[in-house]
């Protein structure tokens, strides 16, 4: 008969009635309670219990197959998330970032494109790079340009000492880290 499920849920009513509680996601709550509902009775099938829950039945079939096979631990077991690889390796990232740290800096995002190249053999493209930079490291080039023909170029230099007198400065926002590119 579709529908019917045949799974022994060893547990007892009461048990999976306090797990939820106990378990530190949202997804590990679902997951034993799906046992909960099929165990005392609330949802007579797999389906129903899905709608219950607000999930597809086949991802409460999954769930309900690693319950078979492992119990417990089967059913609150999670694969792991792969995603795409970085264009830019998690070395390669680290290697930048001492050398943004480091004294002489880069002017540009086009010098740390060919710092990535020369240096360590990775091409990239401008935008991975300024991605990198500006967005995942909160860099970015914090050199005084002169806006005006009648500004004076000691003054200039003056605020480029002053800026750059650490590896990097932090201003009110935490979360920000501002480098000096020499």
């Amino acid at each position: 008969m579709a529908g019917v499920y045949k799974l022994e849920i060893t547990e007892s009513e009461e048990k999976l009635k306090e797990m939820p509680g106990k378990q530190k996601t949202a997804s590990d709550k679902e997951r034993v309670q799906v046992l909960y509902l099929l165990k005392s009775k609330q949802a007579a099938t797999v389906q129903a219990a899905a709608q219950l829950i607000g999930r597809n039945r086949s991802t409460v079939q999954e769930w309900l197959r690693g319950y078979r096979e492992n119990g417990i631990a089967g059913i609150l077991s999670h694969k792991p998330r792969v995603g795409r690889k970085p264009k830019i390796p998690t070395w390669a990232q680290q290697a930048l970032d001492k050398q943004l740290q480091q004294e002489e800096g880069f002017n540009s995002y086009g010098k740390i494109r060919r710092w990535l190249k020369e240096k360590l053999g990775i091409e990239s493209t401008y935008k991975n790079v300024h991605g990198l930079v500006h967005y995942r490291m909160r860099a970015r080039p914090k050199v005084a340009r002169p806006y005006s023909a009648s500004q004076k170029q000691a003054q200039a230099d003056d605020y480029k000492k002053t800026l750059c007198t650490s590896p990097y400065i932090i201003l009110n926002n935490p979360h920000r880290r501002y480098y000096c590119f020499k």
